[in-house]
């Protein structure tokens, strides 16, 4: 490695709470119509009339949520009660239940259907925001997300969860989550998110339901999304789960080896923590061979013929850091822990915006910054790079702990 363990997790407490975080308290808030702004360019402009995601605004609550809950810092929680007032305010379906997935730059619902994808990460928000804060109406929020994602979301016949819905929970054709994805009725990632936030959810309320939703969700991803190889995931199925892609996304097949894990972790059940684990070193493994460049950053996507773009994306980077320490947490393989490090490394190098702050969203095939595309938006939050963070810095101080 490139630097001890020790100046590893120095530099990820800075980047974490000055970079990362720091940005987000400095330049994101809107002081004219509440909340956060909806998009800011790469050299800082606001974008006027931008609409505001509930991704966005979920994401920013579980983030200063987790900081709250790590640091007790006043700063953090501010932004945390500022986060959940206006989801609750402005996204919130007074009348059906769930949140809307776009509000327009004031605050009104612009976009009023039900992504399970939007009320999975509000579930994670709202359960993170309860378990930093102990607020009961939160966790309240958090329950009743869950059961009607039961009650409309879930597919009883062949299990998973469907796409979208329309505002009243009735089956809608506008199913997809962004213009880049299909139009299906099932796709890995919305499933990942949906197991993401019921794992923040069970820990907070240990309730049998949940845990038999959980157990399912996680053989329903090892049955029907992770390939036959268990090498990576399968993105978009029909609702009988017949595959309809043959591309590779590697951040989100080493994003989804550790989430899968952590799953397992926290639901209890040793049998089915030891196949997981078996799949998510299969799954980093994959990667490893496959999906890395030479500089240690993770390509976007491959199908069939091989790569689909040389562009390197901040997310999948943030994702590898802690996907490859997790294997080697798991086996002790330092070739884990040597591309966990070369992981940040090209984050330091590459994404991290040094001058401006926070990260870039990307960088092309000449290594260099993404330009056109926002520091902040619907869809470029501050989940993915703090989250690396704070799972890098739990687990660097464990081992740290354990070798003195």
């Amino acid at each position: 490695m490139k630097n001890s363990p020790e100046q590893w997790l120095n530099a990820l407490e800075q980047e974490l709470q000055d970079n990362i975080l720091g940005f987000w308290m400095k330049h994101t808030l809107d002081e004219q119509h509440g909340g956060f702004v909806g998009e800011i360019d790469n050299q800082l402009n606001i974008v006027e009339g931008a609409g505001k995601s509930l991704v966005l605004n979920a994401r920013i609550l579980w983030t200063f949520a987790t900081a709250y809950r790590t640091y007790r810092k006043a700063e953090y929680l501010a932004i945390a009660e500022r986060a959940y007032g206006y989801l609750l305010e402005h996204f919130l379906d007074k009348e059906y239940g769930g949140l809307y997935w776009m509000v327009d730059a004031a605050g009104a619902p612009s976009q009023l259907k039900k992504q399970v994808y939007g009320q999975a990460f509000a579930i994670y928000a709202l359960a993170e925001y309860h378990h930093a804060t102990g607020h009961a109406e939160a966790l309240e929020q958090a329950v009743e997300l869950f059961r009607l994602l039961e009650k409309h979301g879930y597919d009883p016949l062949y299990k998973g969860y469907i796409e979208a819905l329309a505002r009243d929970w009735q089956l809608t054709n506008d199913l997809s989550l962004s213009a880049k994805d299909m139009n299906e009725k099932k796709s890995m990632n919305t499933h990942l998110h949906v197991l993401e936030g019921y794992t923040g959810l069970y820990r907070v309320w240990k309730s049998e339901e949940l845990r038999v939703k959980l157990a399912e969700l996680i053989e329903t991803m090892l049955k029907h999304i992770v390939d036959d190889e268990g090498k990576h995931f399968l993105l978009f199925m029909d609702e009988e789960w017949n595959v309809k892609s043959d591309i590779i996304s590697y951040g989100h097949d080493i994003e989804g080896s550790w989430l899968l894990v952590e799953a397992a972790e926290v639901l209890g059940d040793e049998e089915l923590l030891q196949r997981v684990q078996k799949v998510a070193i299969s799954m980093a493994e994959a990667t490893l061979n496959e999906g890395i460049d030479a500089d240690g950053g993770i390509w976007n996507e491959a199908d069939s013929n091989g790569l689909i773009s040389k562009d390197k994306d901040w997310w999948p980077q943030a994702e590898a850091m802690v996907g490859f320490y997790n294997a080697y947490q798991l086996t002790e393989d330092a070739r884990f822990q040597e591309a966990a490090a070369a992981s940040w490394n090209f984050i330091d190098s590459y994404m991290v915006d040094h001058k401006l702050g926070e990260w870039y969203w990307g960088v092309d095939h000449n290594l260099q910054p993404v330009a056109h595309e926002p520091k902040v938006s619907a869809w470029k939050c501050p989940y993915h790079n703090s989250r690396a963070c704070f799972e890098m810095i739990a687990r660097l101080k464990s081992s740290i702990k354990e070798t003195i």
